[in-house]
């Protein structure tokens, strides 16, 4: 096993765009993802000049403008950052089903890493878990793999 040859990101060649595709619905969680995503790149010395957020008015309609976006050419990595809530109706599965299977074919049809950030959860108090307090911060956690992946395409390439 010590002779195979084994490529993975890490976070010394990551330089480039990235944009934030962000659902406003819910952001009084979504914006602790943002703001911790975007510290995240700037700590690993991202410019503010190479990073764009683009709003949506909630998580069903973050693929599409995520495809767009992808689609453009501009960025070296896609962020997907948004908040689902259960509520008493099945809307919940709906939208979370669709925002992350919408997504993962965005990635997939433009080969460009579209990281879902997209929390899907049962109440409010894991929300805001999950947006900074116990469990830690999943915008950073998203940036982190952004940066990841943007090392890995490029070793790939080389």
């Amino acid at each position: 096993m010590t002779n195979i040859r084994t490529i993975e990101g890490d976070f010394t060649d990551c330089q480039g765009r990235y944009a934030l595709v962000v659902g406003r619905f819910n952001s009084f969680v979504v914006e602790s993802l943002v703001d911790a995503a975007v510290d995240t790149l700037q700590r690993h010395g991202i410019d503010t000049d190479s990073i764009t957020i683009y709003r949506v008015p909630g998580a069903y309609e973050i693929p599409l403008a995520a495809q767009r976006v992808a689609r453009s050419g501009k960025y070296d990595a896609v962020l997907a950052l948004g908040a689902v809530i259960r509520g008493g109706t099945p809307h919940f599965d709906y939208v979370a089903g669709e925002s992350a299977s919408g997504v993962t074919n965005v990635s997939l049809n433009t080969d460009l890493p579209v990281i879902f950030g997209v929390l899907t959860l049962d109440t409010i108090e894991q929300a805001i878990e999950r947006a900074g307090t116990k469990a830690g911060n999943k915008g950073a956690d998203a940036a982190m793999t952004a940066l990841e992946m943007v090392s890995l395409f490029r070793k790939m390439e080389s």
